[in-house]
C-alpha cells in the first residue's frame, strides 16, 4: 500500500513521544511496553497495524499465529508508518511487517538511533505507479505514455484541481513522489488526495462501472486488481539514483522489495514471537486472498487469518519451525 509517506506523518501532541496516530492509538499512551510481560513463554507481542489492507494482511496472520501457536499476548497498535517507527526506541512498538523501502526511517532509527534492526523481506513485491480504469485504457491506448498525459487533461479536470487535471491520491502518509513527478514532468495535473484506501479504492471501482475520466495512484500487492484490474500508466523509466532527491523526481517508481522492521529490543529478547516475524515470508497472491478476505469477504482479520492459516499448514510450519 501501499502502500508510506517519504517524509512521514508524525504529529506531536505533546513534549516526548505521546504523538497521535492512526484509529485513535498514541505511541506513549499506555505503560506497557515490549516482551516483558504478558501470557506464556512468549510475553507481550506489540504489532504495529499500518493503514492499508494489505498490512492488515500481513498483520492479521502474524497475530494469529502468535496467539492460537505460541501464546503470546498480541497487542495490536493501529499506528500510521513513522509513528510506528518512533514507538521501537520507546518499547511501544515490537514489528512493523509490511515496510515499503524508507530508506529515510531506516537511517534514523535502524544506523543512527540503533532502536530498530531490519528482519527480513515479507517475500511480497511493491509496485507503485500512475494508474488509469480498463475500459479508459481500451479506448484510448496512448493514455499509458506519460507523455500523452497533457492531452487529456481536461478531461480529468475536477472541483477541487484548480483548472488542471487531477491526479488522485489516497492517504496523504503513503509514499508518494507524486507532488513532485508532476512538477518536475512539467504536466497540467493537481495532486489531490482521496484520503483513504477505502476512498481511493471507491473512486476507481465507480469510474470504471460509469466509465468516468480517472487517473490515480495505486499500487500492488492489493486484492482490488482481482476486481478492476487497472492499467500502469508508463512513467520515465526509473534508474539508481533517480529518487535520491525528493524534490527532483522525474522517474517512476522503483519495484520495492518489502521488508519488516523490528525494535532492537525485541530481536534480542528470545521471544518466539521475533522468530515468527523473521521467519514470516509468503507472496503477493497469499496476502491479496488474506485481504480479500478482510475488504471484499467482510471477515474479521482474526478469521481471514484463521482460514488462510487452515488451508496453508506447511508454510506456516516453516515460520514456526
Amino acid at each position: 500500500m501501499a502502500p508510506h509517506w517519504r517524509a512521514g506523518a508524525a504529529v506531536l501532541a505533546a513534549l516526548g513521544l505521546t504523538l497521535t496516530a492512526c484509529g485513535g492509538a498514541k505511541v506513549g499512551e499506555d505503560g506497557a511496553g515490549g516482551s516483558a510481560a504478558g501470557s506464556g513463554e512468549c510475553g507481550t507481542f506489540d504489532l504495529a497495524v499500518n493503514p492499508w489492507v494489505g498490512y492488515e494482511a500481513n498483520a492479521a496472520v502474524i497475530a494469529y499465529v502468535a496467539e492460537k501457536e505460541l501464546g503470546c499476548d498480541v497487542k495490536r497498535k493501529n499506528l500510521k508508518e513513522e509513528i510506528a517507527w518512533q514507538g521501537f526506541g520507546t518499547g511501544e512498538v515490537d514489528a512493523v511487517v509490511e515496510n515499503w523501502a524508507h530508506d529515510d526511517l531506516k537511517k534514523k532509527y535502524i544506523t543512527d538511533q540503533k532502536t530498530a534492526v531490519d528482519a527480513g523481506p515479507t517475500g511480497n513485491e511493491g509496485l507503485i505507479g500512475w494508474y488509469v480504469p480498463p475500459w479508459l485504457a481500451e479506448e484510448h491506448p496512448d493514455i499509458l505514455d506519460w507523455r500523452n498525459l497533457d492531452t487529456y487533461a481536461d478531461r480529468f479536470r475536477t472541483s477541487e484541481s484548480g483548472g488542471k487535471g487531477q491526479l488522485l491520491d489516497g492517504d496523504p502518509s503513503f509514499v508518494t513522489n507524486d507532488e513532485a513527478l508532476v512538477n518536475n514532468l512539467e504536466l497540467d495535473y493537481k495532486v489531490v488526495y482521496a484520503g483513504s484506501e477505502t476512498a481511493l479504492i471507491q473512486a476507481f471501482r465507480k469510474a470504471e462501472k460509469d466509465r468516468e475520466w480517472m487517473i490515480g495512484y495505486f499500487y500492488e500487492p492489493q486484492w482490488f486488481m482481482s476486481e478492476v484490474p487497472l492499467k500502469k500508466v508508463k512513467l520515465p523509466a526509473y534508474e539508481e539514483g533517480c529518487d535520491a532527491d525528493p524534490q527532483k523526481i522525474a522517474c517512476d517508481y522503483p519495484v520495492y522489495e518489502l521488508d519488516k522492521i523490528v525494535s532492537a529490543k525485541f530481536a534480542e529478547s528470545g521471544s518466539p514471537a521475533y522468530d515468527l516475524v523473521k521467519n514470516f515470508h509468503w507472496t503477493n497472491e497469499d496476502q491479496n486472498i488474506v485481504a480479500k478476505y478482510i475488504a471484499v469477504d467482510r471477515m474479521t482479520p482474526e478469521a481471514a487469518a484463521e482460514k488462510w492459516v487452515g488451508a496453508n499448514r506447511a508454510k506456516v510450519d516453516a515460520w514456526i519451525g
